[in-house]
């Protein structure tokens, strides 16, 4: 799955619309709209995105994020299981983007039930 499907089936897991898409420096962006407002969205590049994705998907059941050296595992266990695991070289790699990319699968997989 590529990360254009990700972000747009992890969008359908906590019912945000979205807009439209750009590019910008490699990334793509999406934009919803929220009263008053339209907001640039994607959390595979930042993380405050991730947290609110993470906090959405907690409201609706239990949500776990668990992080290892050198690995990150998000869980979502309501409404049904799904575990998502993300490796990354600790040295060379950004730890912060391998547990955004974990929370964005999870949150995906919950999505495609959705269909």
């Amino acid at each position: 799955m590529n990360d254009k499907e990700l972000l747009e089936l992890a969008a359908k897991a906590v019912d945000i619309d979205l807009l439209a898409e750009e590019w910008e420096d490699g990334f793509i962006y999406y934009y919803y709209k929220i009263p008053g407002d339209t907001q640039g969205w994607n959390p595979l590049n930042c993380d405050s995105d991730a947290l609110r994705l993470a906090v959405k998907l907690g409201v609706r059941g239990y949500f776990d994020v668990e992080i290892q050296k050198g690995s990150v595992q998000v869980t979502s266990f309501e409404p049904y299981e799904h575990t998502a695991y993300e490796e990354f070289k600790i040295r060379t790699e950004d730890p912060h983007a391998a547990i955004r990319r974990a929370i964005v699968k999870a949150a995906a997989e919950i999505g495609r039930n959705h269909e």
